[in-house]
């Protein structure tokens, strides 16, 4: 089984793509190409290409990006078959706002967002003017502000959504809590300034970040993050093999038994 592994240079926008090969929409014996962030994404990959994807007939070529633009663009352009790095939202967004042809294929595991502080143990000790963090992408921004009500720290306005303003989603801010969104890769190291910061799940773990004042709702929740195509691809025999591993129970049993159910949890 070969497997290849490239990395990005979020800096230079540079990809170091795996060479060889042809694509796998031209040739139905080409091993597929996924793009994945490194935690947990490609540790849950790595765990399939370790061992199922060979007793299943499929090979996989794993390629690590460090940030949330590229993979979609390498997909869109033919430099990957799929990935695996993003929920549903995210993706909507990103047609939205960038275009591209994609092609939805299935959950794998939820990451529940998590605000945390080095200043405070509770939200309720949050002082008036209190600075916090979140991500600057839209929709991973919204389900900040989401969280962030949840806690009872704010309240958004009913037409609040993916998109609208910080400053024109909030109805209610009795903290007049100071919201500074950033790139995601940036927010737990802002958590040694302010006083609290909303991390994406995968970012928080890399970081180790524990002891969370916040754990978004893991029920019913929309923000898994799924196996994503074209939908040239979509229902290739490969692609349907690995969507059926990454739903498998081993899979399952693997990301239980390695984040204990917390930080990571298979999508229901």
């Amino acid at each position: 089984m070969r497997v290849r592994f490239a990395a990005l240079l979020a800096s230079a926008g540079v990809l170091l793509a795996a060479c060889g090969g042809g694509s796998a929409a031209e040739d139905p014996n080409a091993p597929l190409r996924i793009g994945v962030s490194p935690t947990p994404h490609g540790e849950i990959l790595q765990y399939v290409d370790d061992n199922l994807a060979e007793q299943a007939g499929i090979d996989l070529e794993i390629e690590k990006f460090d940030d949330y633009n590229r993979p979609n663009e390498a997909v869109a352009h033919g430099e990957l078959d799929a990935n695996y790095f993003q929920h549903q939202p995210y993706l909507d967004e990103y047609r939205k706002q960038r275009g591209g042809d994609f092609a939805w294929v299935t959950p794998v595991h939820l990451e529940p967002l998590a605000m945390y502080s080095k200043q405070v143990k509770s939200p309720a000790e949050l002082p008036d003017g209190a600075a916090v963090t979140l991500s600057n992408d839209p929709a991973n921004q919204f389900r900040g502000l989401k969280l962030l009500e949840q806690g009872g720290l704010i309240k958004l306005k009913p037409d609040a959504g993916v998109g609208t303003r910080l400053d024109a989603a909030i109805a209610e801010n009795p903290k007049h809590l100071q919201l500074k969104d950033l790139s995601p890769d940036q927010l737990p190291r802002s958590v040694d300034d302010a006083a609290a910061a909303v991390v994406n799940g995968n970012y928080a773990i890399k970081a180790k970040l524990t002891n969370p004042l916040l754990v978004e709702n893991a029920q019913g929740n929309p923000y898994a993050n799924g196996l994503v195509t074209t939908p040239a691809l979509a229902k290739d025999p490969r692609i349907l093999k690995l969507a059926e591993l990454l739903r498998s129970q081993q899979v399952k049993d693997f990301i239980n038994q390695k984040w204990g159910g917390v930080a990571v949890v298979p999508a229901s």
